[in-house]
């Protein structure tokens, strides 16, 4: 089976063509074999929804020459709270995306390019593990105040991409694993998976995790509320979730930087020390949303590349279950992946519908 997968993003949209085979391991029904070849659209800023006609006929146009695809697959966005899973891209869909909650955001434009792209080309449009997918429990929704409840925003879709092939790699299918996964870069976030089920998290951006790159990580309550009120809402939470972290407390953002600097510089080793126990109390945290022990620890995201900090971590947290390292993301990949389940036909694609008006 082929896939051409669309990943937008805020200055560009990356492309691949994924060639999709069923694993010849019996034991693991669900792993697929993929094959991608990559690309990117560049793009002067963000992509809004009135530039989709446009920017479809450049992906059509840069990917002329590669295999006729069986479907389009692009990035989930904010379709209200759902369940995971591959979801067949509709007309209502596309336009409930590109128009909804948080229109700018660029991965909301994932499902209305593959429908655009799959209406010329004549075959069905999918997207996996949108970013508004909530499956967390409900004692992990409460909070301490009355109509106040937690909701489940988290890196989702390189968060369950890696949980799966954690799952794979300690051989157990990804639905009997229990794995905790740490998403760590710019922003962060930490989330337990209970045989396939995103079940708590410690939440990304203002909303949880620990410090990244760019996210400040936990900050006291009243101070929140002191730093709200000097800078005003907006400007408070574009802090805590953008400003914040390495960016913050060392001047830099940038990891090649910072290890060069952690060798002799005394507020780059304190701050690498600050986040390399918040990422350990983060793991412990989610660990204990388990019911039982877990079967890996996953660190992922940019900052996976940092291997004196990884080290650190593994060290530090190794006794609670292996540590496997996964850098950068596997977006792609992940987006492939749920297109090849449905295609080959290991689960059915999940149909949308709009959610209620008061639903979050």
């Amino acid at each position: 089976m082929i896939a051409h997968v669309i990943n937008p993003g805020t200055s560009g949209v990356k492309l691949a063509c994924a060639r999709i085979d069923p694993s010849d391991n019996p034991a693991l029904p669900g792993q697929l074999r993929l094959t991608l070849t990559r690309a990117e659209l560049p793009l002067s800023g963000p992509p809004t929804a009135g530039q989709v006609p446009a920017i479809t006929q450049a992906i059509l146009d840069l990917t002329a020459d590669w295999p006729a695809p069986d479907a389009f697959v692009g990035r989930g966005g904010l379709i209200g709270k759902v369940a995971t899973g591959t979801y067949r891209v509709t007309r209502e869909l596309s336009e409930y995306v590109a128009q909804g909650e948080r229109g700018h955001y660029p991965p909301n434009l994932g499902g209305p390019l593959a429908l655009a792209a799959a209406q010329v080309r004549g075959v069905p449009a999918f997207i996996v593990d949108p970013q508004s997918a909530d499956e967390l429990l409900p004692e992990a929704r409460v909070t301490g105040l009355r109509g106040i409840h937690r909701t489940a925003e988290f890196h989702a879709l390189n968060a369950r991409a890696v949980a799966r092939r954690a799952a794979h790699e300690v051989g157990k299918r990804f639905q009997d694993a229990r794995i905790v996964v740490a998403h760590l870069g710019a922003t962060t976030s930490v989330t337990a998976f209970d045989r396939g089920r995103a079940i708590d998290t410690t939440g990304t951006g203002p909303d949880g995790g620990p410090m990244g790159a760019m996210q400040s990580g936990p900050v006291p309550p009243r101070a929140l509320l002191a730093l709200a009120h000097t800078l005003g809402n907006s400007a408070a939470l574009t802090r805590l979730s953008s400003e914040g972290g390495f960016l913050a407390l060392t001047g830099s953002k940038d990891l090649r930087d910072l290890e060069t600097r952690l060798l002799s510089e005394t507020d780059v080793q304190t701050v690498a020390a600050a986040f390399v126990h918040q990422v350990c109390k983060a793991l412990g945290e989610q660990t204990g949303a388990l019911s039982a022990r877990p079967d890996a620890l996953v660190i992922t995201g940019g900052i996976a590349r940092w291997d004196e900090l990884v080290d650190r971590i593994e060290r530090r947290v190794a006794w609670i279950a292996p540590v496997l390292v996964i850098p950068g993301e596997l977006e792609l990949e992940a987006l492939a992946e749920g297109a090849g389940r449905v295609l080959l036909g290991l689960e059915q694609a999940r149909e949308w519908t709009p959610p209620a008006p008061d639903a979050s």
